[in-house]
């Protein structure tokens, strides 16, 4: 069993900020996936399913982004998983606009949601970046990153989730190369 967490925060206001990418991501593969149904569970909305004969649970945290490792951590505790078992979707500044990469371990790169989910478990957990962009100057990066996705991104957008949605039963077998380098080749198309 693995949980697979998409980092945002709650609230229609929020659904296409660059900072909600994640529960975007969690959204895109519960659909193409067939999940079942959400249930408010661990300070959020889980739902269960399958991928590449993984039992995969899908977590989206509605504790805010700053809190969102009381949530995973609640979450790993509960199925008693341990910290290699989780993969975290998230929105990547220093990665370009729809690019996808993923790793595991690491620093959490000023990113509120990874420092939450390190300071309740530590950083031995898998990370899918999912690349916003910088806006170039640090005194622009709030408001980038808070901001909407242009009406001009969506088919980009569209395409990014999409592959990673499509290209999931590699995460689900631990292949995070074969699956950073399909999501690439299926955004290329």
């Amino acid at each position: 069993m693995q949980l697979w967490v998409g980092l945002g925060n709650p609230g229609p206001q929020y659904a296409m900020h660059r900072h909600n990418v994640g529960y975007m991501a969690a959204d895109a593969i519960a659909a193409v996936h067939g999940f079942g149904p959400v249930a408010k569970k661990f300070s959020g909305w889980l739902q269960d399913g399958r991928i590449a004969g993984q039992r995969i649970l899908l977590l989206k945290p509605a504790t805010w982004m700053n809190e969102s490792g009381r949530s995973v951590a609640e979450a790993l505790r509960f199925y008693k998983l341990e910290p290699g078992a989780l993969t975290v979707f998230h929105d990547e500044l220093d990665l370009a606009p729809f690019k996808v990469k993923a790793k595991t371990g690491g620093g959490t790169a000023g990113h509120n949601g990874l420092r939450s989910i390190d300071r309740h478990l530590g950083p031995g957990f898998r990370r899918v970046r999912l690349g916003i962009g910088h806006p170039g100057h640090k005194d622009r990066v709030t408001g980038h990153v808070l901001g909407n996705y242009a009406r001009a991104e969506f088919d980009d957008l569209a395409a990014m989730l999409g592959a990673v949605a499509a290209e999931a039963g590699w995460l689900a077998q631990g292949d995070d190369v074969r699956f950073t380098n399909d999501v690439a080749l299926r955004q290329a198309q």
